[in-house]
């Protein structure tokens, strides 16, 4: 039978609402999905590695992959640059691969554009007030930061209305599951099944 075609998830999800353990669980459970990696200029810190947590780049090759149309989306925080690399995702999708970008609400709707057929989940907290107890028991940001994190937080929020499915972060083996559950059903859809119709259709 025929290969199915990839599939692109996006995933997005404000600050502090849990999507980088619910990521990890989901990725944990499902070995067959692939998970995008992001370039970024910063320095590699202890525990990183290399091509699995970001692709390290200099500001030189950063910029130079832009210049050559080879960057997706990308961001500056602070003095660094954060990018989703073009070349591993078509790859991927070649050869009919899940793979998962978790992106930023901005970077999502550019990508939304480049990849009409992408599928987009957003993991919504509980409530605000959830969210804003989740970011103070990190501990690593000030007042003012909280405040500033809840505050896009609720912009994020508005903008989960352009996302095609919410997944609500009350218990992180729910919320994983309900992840899962959702690329289990897109594993069916017309899309990457039409190979299979096809091939039902001309071998009768």
């Amino acid at each position: 039978m025929g290969h199915k075609e990839g599939m692109l998830i996006l995933f997005s999800g404000p600050s502090g609402v849990g999507k980088d353990t619910v990521l990890d669980i989901v990725l944990n459970k499902d070995k067959s999905l692939q998970k995008s990696i992001s370039l970024t200029t910063r320095s590699i810190r202890e525990n990183e590695v290399d091509g699995k947590d970001y692709y390290f780049i200099s500001q030189d090759e950063f910029q130079d992959m832009i210049a050559k149309g080879q960057v997706l989306e990308f961001a500056k925080y602070g003095s660094n640059f954060y990018g989703t690399p073009k070349a591993p995702i078509d790859k991927w999708l070649s050869e009919g691969k899940t793979v998962i970008l978790k992106i930023e609400v901005q970077g999502a709707s550019k990508i939304k554009e480049l990849y009409p057929d992408s599928v987009a989940i957003f993991v919504l907290p509980p409530s605000m007030k959830e969210l804003e107890s989740r970011l103070r028991s990190r501990g690593t940001e000030n007042e003012d930061d909280v405040i500033k994190r809840l505050d896009i937080a609720r912009e994020e929020v508005k903008r989960s209305k352009d996302y095609d499915f919410i997944v609500i972060n009350d218990d992180l083996e729910s919320a994983s599951n309900n992840v899962l559950s959702i690329v289990k059903a897109l594993d069916f859809s017309y899309k990457r099944m039409n190979n299979y119709v096809s091939e039902v259709i001309n071998n009768v």
